[in-house]
């Protein structure tokens, strides 16, 4: 994809699957430029006709090991004062509230060091596969502050109050089989060929099915989290009813027995639903 200089963005599949590869720098740290085109990014994933987005990286340290990202580019802020951090900090965690809210199919590939931001990162993703060599931690508080991209916010309904006071009081790093134990990753491989395969194969499947239909349950799941009984139940009665208004429920039902079948419909394009 043009017009992106510091990440990697590319399409597949007559444009319906984004791929986000971290492959900058020294081990993936991202500053300004590279959350400005993040940010982009997710402009074009909220406005066009993009079904699934996979994240991963190809980076390596020198000595061959792999890195997904080794956080926020701190020594670039050096000389900033405390209103520049501060705004550049709020913009971070803006851009991943919009990145976990985007109507695709997120699914993040993590085989390395994901330190900081890079653990915050995956908290915006949908659904989190882990190669070997993944490893997950917040240094933050050694530092002086906080997780500030969603690390302090929300890694606790991930993985509970205990396992997410644990990472942040004490940084203590997280390999792979134990972010899958306490659910920080939801499925762990034996290689990152296999954790780019099973991400492929799922991201496929999602994209078989109506954008408007899957775009609406993801906005009622995730909106719904810390919401009541009765209103998760209204949020689910107004997705359904957005599909029935829209068209897909009726194309769905004309469609079913080639669906039962396996086969492929077309489907029209996503029609945004609102919580």
């Amino acid at each position: 994809m043009h017009d992106f200089e510091h990440l990697h963005v590319s399409t597949e599949d007559q444009g319906g699957l984004v791929q986000l590869r971290f492959d900058h720098g020294k081990a993936n740290e991202m500053g300004r430029a590279h959350v400005t085109e993040l940010a982009r990014l997710v402009d074009l994933l909220e406005q066009g006709t993009f079904q699934a987005l996979i994240s991963s990286s190809q980076r390596h340290t020198r000595s061959g090991t792999p890195v997904f990202s080794a956080g926020a580019d701190v020594r670039e802020r050096r000389d900033w004062d405390e209103s520049r951090v501060l705004l550049h900090v709020r913009g971070q965690r803006r851009t991943l509230q919009r990145l976990a809210r985007a109507p695709v199919f997120h699914v993040c590939v993590v085989d390395g060091l994901a330190l900081g931001w890079g653990t915050e990162f995956t908290l915006s993703a949908d659904y989190v596969i882990a190669g070997p060599g993944a490893r997950f931690g917040l240094p933050e508080t050694g530092l002086g502050i906080v997780p500030g991209a969603g690390g302090t916010a929300h890694l606790a309904s991930r993985i509970g109050v205990g396992q997410a006071l644990r990472m942040g009081m004490t940084g203590e790093l997280v390999d792979a089989r134990q972010a899958a134990e306490i659910g920080l990753v939801h499925e762990r491989c034996d290689s990152a060929e296999d954790a780019m395969d099973r991400a492929l194969a799922l991201v496929r499947r999602a994209m078989g099915r109506s954008p408007t239909a899957v775009a609406a349950y993801k906005v009622a799941v995730r909106a719904g989290l810390g919401l009541s009984s009765s209103e998760r139940d209204a949020l689910e009665g107004r997705a359904y009813e957005h599909c029935v208004a829209t068209g897909e429920a009726a194309h769905g039902r004309q469609a079913f027995e080639a669906l039962a079948r396996g086969e492929l419909v077309g489907w029209g394009p996503r029609k945004p639903f609102e919580d």
